[in-house]
Order: structure tokens, then sequence, then C-alpha cells
């Protein structure tokens, strides 16, 4: 596995030109499921970045709804395409 560690100023540099109108996500929370959900109206206040970066993530399970439980951001994986990140199982 390789992944880099990257300060919080190096991930948002890499952010840069990633900006999109455009929201990738096709499953985002629904506010009756967890508090932490976005409404509509929070999502336009959201930047949304196209989805080319891919980032190391670890947690503790997935949920029965299929979200991560106690994630936490590692690092940023530079070995593998954000087009080939697919679930484990």
């Amino acid at each position: 596995m390789a992944w880099c560690r990257l300060s919080a100023g190096e991930v948002a540099r890499k952010f840069k030109g990633l900006e999109t109108d455009t929201c990738s996500f096709a499953n985002l929370p629904e506010k009756k499921r967890t508090q932490r959900a976005l409404t509509k109206e929070e999502m336009k206040n959201c930047v949304w970045l196209k989805p080319a970066l891919v980032a190391q993530i670890e947690f503790t399970e997935w949920t029965p709804d299929g979200h991560l439980r106690h994630s936490k951001f590692v690092g940023m994986r530079e070995d593998k395409e954000a087009r080939g990140v697919v679930r484990e199982r």
C-alpha cells in the first residue's frame, strides 16, 4: 500500500482546479437517517470536486445502511486511479 501523509494545506492545493458545480455522489445521506446529513439548501453552499483523487480512510466497520463508522482520513493514495476504486468486500 502506498499512501502519503499531507498537511491540510497540501491537500487543499491538490483540490485546486477540481471544482465543479455537480455533486458526484449518487447516495448522499438522507436527513431522516442521520443528523449530519445535508439538506438540498445546505448543499448549495458546498464546493464539489471532480472525483479525481484517492484518499486512504481508516474505519471500524460498515453500518447496515452502507456508511462508514468512526472514519478517519489517513492520507492520499498516489498509486491508485480514482476510477478504479470500489468498495472492498
